[in-house]
């Protein structure tokens, strides 16, 4: 019998049928689809309709992705859910998701290192399976930033869209899934990037100029710094951890923040675009959800052989970042 590891046995999302062009956008804001594309690779974001809970996109990716690994919602142990716009504080999303697709045998708890939640989520449930102590995890990262965002202003009302991804996480054998991982905070840099909630500081409201004080706000160029740096670094580290080198990986599945974020980290790495998995010009950019939207468009295009070996990389408010190297084995479960 093999060695056992952790890996993913199923993948959903969700995308909201109503989009929100570059054409939309410039009717809004003093800006032009040519920009648009040229500064961040952007071409239209999916928005949820407003009055429909957010957590019920999180909802219908959980069910595909369970669907997807062979399994029902009573056979998960426990629900991670990665958000930075849920709909309530209490109860958590993760707590409306269990509800919504029947999982009454799962706990539930929400986790937030904002765009990096993903990757911090399922390095949380690697541990919880290798220890024995849960054996299937499911991860919702469920985002309606739409509902953060401020659209009188121009810097970021361009960037965000919604969405939800899902993945289920259980054993694998031992030549596949998870085999290194590596996870960064820089609490010093966190206020370049802030949505305020139950408290806002004069600094914050000043940023704010429209009144809108739950709305996301970022330093732009000193998040951008960060996020080339991080991402480069990241992957090196863990690639550096496995005993691989950028150019013997087959993809690299990036956070979808802006396509020159991409581009600077893939260039300072060697990779070639054609092992670079972006889906931005279709969703822009949908925070933690955007890892596990394109592992499920990769997979379901078939993008994505048994054996091939991925880096999965984010960065994001908190400031966060983190990697994951492993190796593809869907439906390879014990």
């Amino acid at each position: 019998m093999h060695d056992l590891s952790v890996g993913i046995l199923g993948t959903g999302m969700f995308l909201p049928p109503d989009l929100l062009t570059n054409h939309d956008l410039e009717k809004m804001v003093d800006t032009s689809d040519e920009w648009i594309v040229r500064r961040t690779g952007m071409k239209q974001r999916h928005i949820l309709k407003e009055g429909i809970p957010s957590y019920t996109m999180g909802v219908e990716a959980a069910k595909l992705a369970i669907e997807d690994a062979g399994l029902t919602p009573m056979d998960i142990d426990l629900i991670i859910v990665t958000t930075e716009a849920p709909d309530f504080l209490s109860p958590s999303m993760a707590c409306l998701i269990q509800r919504d697709i029947g999982a009454k045998n799962a706990a539930a708890f929400d986790m937030n290192a904002a765009c990096t939640g993903f990757v911090y989520a399922v390095v949380a449930a690697k541990q919880f399976i290798k220890t024995g102590y849960y054996r299937y995890v499911l991860i919702v990262s469920n985002e309606g930033l739409s509902r953060i965002t401020d659209y009188k202003n121009r810097n970021t009302c361009i960037l965000f869209g919604d969405a939800a991804g899902a993945v289920v996480l259980g054993e694998v054998p031992g030549e596949y899934g998870i085999k290194e991982s590596i996870l960064y905070s820089y609490g010093d840099l966190g206020h370049n990037l802030t949505i305020p909630c139950c408290y806002i500081s004069e600094e914050d409201k000043e940023r704010r100029p429209s009144g809108m004080y739950r709305s996301v706000w970022q330093d732009g160029s000193e998040v951008f710094t960060f996020a080339v740096r991080a991402m480069t670094d990241s992957t090196k580290k863990v690639l550096e951890m496995a005993g691989k080198t950028p150019q013997d990986i087959d993809m690299i599945i990036p956070h979808q923040a802006n396509i020159r974020i991409i581009n600077g980290a893939a260039k300072r790495l060697k990779i070639d675009d054609d092992k670079v998995m972006a889906i931005l010009d279709k969703t822009g950019n949908i925070s933690s959800a955007s890892i596990p939207v394109a592992v499920d468009i990769a997979s379901r295009e078939g993008r994505l052989k048994n054996g091939d070996s991925l880096v999965m990389v984010a960065f994001g408010g908190g400031l966060t970042c983190g990697a994951i190297y492993f190796i593809w084995g869907k439906n390879q479960r014990h």
